[in-house]
Order: C-alpha cells, then sequence, then structure tokens
C-alpha cells in the first residue's frame, strides 16, 4: 500500500513508518516537526505540513495515490492538556476532524488511529478490558475519545474502515538502535531512569510508596514501540468498510516504578539513586491491559514481554545518543 503517516516524525510515529518500509510499502511522513524529530525519517519520505492544513493535506493524499493514513500527530502530556486545554482540542481534535475531511475528499477511507488507556480515566477493573467503560479524567484523555466518537459516526455516515488502538506505556527503542525515543520535556519513567545512569540527573523520584501495590510504587503496563508498530500494520490488513475495530495495546504484565528502576541499574551497571515523593494527583494504582481482544481480531502477540529485553534497547539508542537527535 501507499501508506501516509502523520505525525511519522514522532515517537511510535517513526517506529511504524520504519517497520512499514521493511514490509514493502510506500510510505510518505506528514509531521509539522513542532514535536517530531527530521533526522528520524528518510529526507525523502518526509512532507511537511500541519495536518490542519486541508488543502495540503488533500493534495498530498491525491499526488501520492495513498491508499491508507496513520494518524499519530497528537499532544500527548496530560499535565500539558490540564494546563492549556485549548492546544489540545485545536491539534487533538480541530487538526484530526480536517484530517477526516480531507481524506473523505481525497477519497481516502482507511485510518488506523493512535489513541489511549487515558480514555478510561480511572477504571475499576485491572486488567482493563475494552468494554470498560471510557471516562477520561483528562483533556488529553478526553480529545482522544473525541476522535474514537468521531470515526465510528464517520464509518457509519461515509464508510470509513478505522481501527483505535488503546496504546498502554509506550517504551524501548527500534533493536538496531537507529531510532528511539527522544520527547523535550521528558516525561516517560524509562528514559528518565536511563538519564540518571549517563549522568544527566542526579536521581529519579518515586512518587509515591504507599500504593497498594506489592512495593508501595505504581504498576504500569509496558509495550515495546515495535509492537505497537506491528499492530498498526495488523489492523491496517483487517479494517473494514464502515466498520470499527477498537482494542488495547500492552502486555497484560504489570511493573511496579521500583521493578523498571531496578531492571535499569541490571541493564546499565549504574546504580541509579532513587528519592521518594509525594504521591502525584490522578496517578491510579495500576494499569494493566487485558489485550485478548488485540489478538482475537488481529492476531497480534507482543514480542517483547519482559520489561528488561524493553530497557535493553533503549539504552542501546540513549546510550549511543546521549542527546537524542540532537548532534
Amino acid at each position: 500500500m501507499n501508506v501516509l503517516v502523520v505525525g511519522g516524525a514522532g515517537y511510535v510515529g517513526s517506529h511504524c513508518a520504519r517497520l512499514l518500509r521493511q514490509q514493502n510499502h510506500q510510505v510518505f511522513v506528514y509531521d509539522n516537526l513542532s514535536r517530531g524529530h527530521r533526522a528520524a525519517v528518510p529526507d525523502d519520505r518526509l512532507i511537511v505540513g500541519d495536518a490542519s492544513d486541508r488543502a495540503l493535506m488533500v493534495r498530498t493524499l491525491q499526488d501520492n495515490k495513498i491508499d491508507a493514513v496513520m494518524h499519530f500527530a497528537a499532544f500527548a502530556l496530560v499535565n500539558e492538556s490540564v494546563n492549556d486545554p485549548s492546544l489540545y482540542y485545536r491539534n487533538n481534535v480541530i487538526a484530526a476532524l480536517e484530517l477526516l475531511d480531507a481524506m473523505r475528499e481525497a477519497g481516502v477511507m482507511k485510518l488506523v488511529f493512535s489513541s489511549t488507556t487515558a480514555t478510561y480515566g480511572e477504571p475499576d477493573t485491572v486488567p482493563i478490558p475494552e468494554t470498560t467503560p471510557q471516562n477520561p479524567i483528562n483533556p488529553y484523555g478526553f480529545t482522544k475519545l473525541v476522535i474514537e466518537h468521531a470515526m465510528a459516526d464517520y464509518a457509519a455516515a461515509y464508510g470509513l474502515a478505522y481501527a483505535a488502538l488503546r496504546y498502554f506505556n509506550a517504551a524501548g527503542a527500534a533493536p538496531d538502535g537507529s531510532i528511539g525515543e527522544d520527547h523535550d520535556p521528558e516525561s516517560h519513567l524509562i528514559p528518565i531512569v536511563l538519564q540518571v545512569a549517563l549522568g544527566q540527573r542526579e536521581h529519579i523520584t518515586v512518587f509515591g510508596d504507599d500504593y497498594p501495590t506489592p512495593d508501595g510504587s505504581c504498576i504500569r503496563d509496558y509495550v515495546h514501540v515495535d509492537d505497537l508498530g506491528a499492530a498498526h500494520l495488523a489492523a491496517l490488513e483487517r479494517i473494514e468498510p464502515g466498520r470499527g475495530l477498537c482494542v488495547n495495546l500492552g502486555t497484560g504484565n504489570g511493573y511496579s516504578v521500583r521493578q523498571v528502576i531496578e531492571a535499569c541499574r541490571h541493564v546499565t551497571g549504574h546504580e541509579i539513586p532513587e528519592v521518594m515523593g509525594a504521591r502525584r494527583e490522578g496517578d491510579p494504582p495500576e494499569l494493566v491491559a487485558d489485550a485478548r481482544l488485540a489478538k482475537e481480531r488481529l492476531g497480534w502477540v507482543p514480542q517483547y514481554t519482559d520489561v528488561t529485553s524493553i530497557v535493553e534497547t533503549a539504552w542501546k539508542w540513549h546510550r549511543s545518543h546521549p542527546h537524542g537527535y540532537a548532534k
């Protein structure tokens, strides 16, 4: 297929674009580079533009004879969404709707959408199945849920074929160390811990040691970024006109903050000092996926099921690129 990866210069998008190229798809990356990295994408594959620029998007879809779109171009910082909801509604909702309408105008009716576990809010059941009520507790999660609803309505009215893939905690890097995670500011646990190992931070702060978990710290489900990419490729092959597919993407294995820190110590050989901090508001004790539906509907089975193997790929990237994509 000819696939347009919107937001393909970002973390998950760039890894997915890489996998698409490896599977011999013709890949075009569309990104405004506000948070993505030009170095994460081959120059001849990059189209610089905003998802909200409908005219440019229509031309891009038509000129490159695009068959399907993958959409990763969302802002994804919970605290930022609370402090600046306007930014999130404009980028995550308005721009996504412009993309949907550009696709309609160009006659491209296949879409794989990067969604999130944040649409569930604070679930009562763990592991979390797709039948869990979606009650997001921050603007980020709500903006993703809005587009899930929009895609369902577009499928019913216009015949859109779509998948909404609800990520748990994306982690890791390309196994060869060629591309990886580079956020500013960095908000993900594994790269923050590895920055301590690199001497870029003095310590890692553990936010809360009194949760109802075995070691008192929060538990999360870490899913390797290449496993996320594989799920997108599988969804691309299985979506059907007028229908939607909504599945969780996680390993079903939960690791506490302290277990992740210990895995980083083991992989890097560094001491990695830790200090205790107060709980952060809105941090649920445990978020782990029930991902059985992804296996049933997509044939998807994650290859990285142990957090140590995920950290090993991340460390290879961060050790060889201590300042990310900056030269």
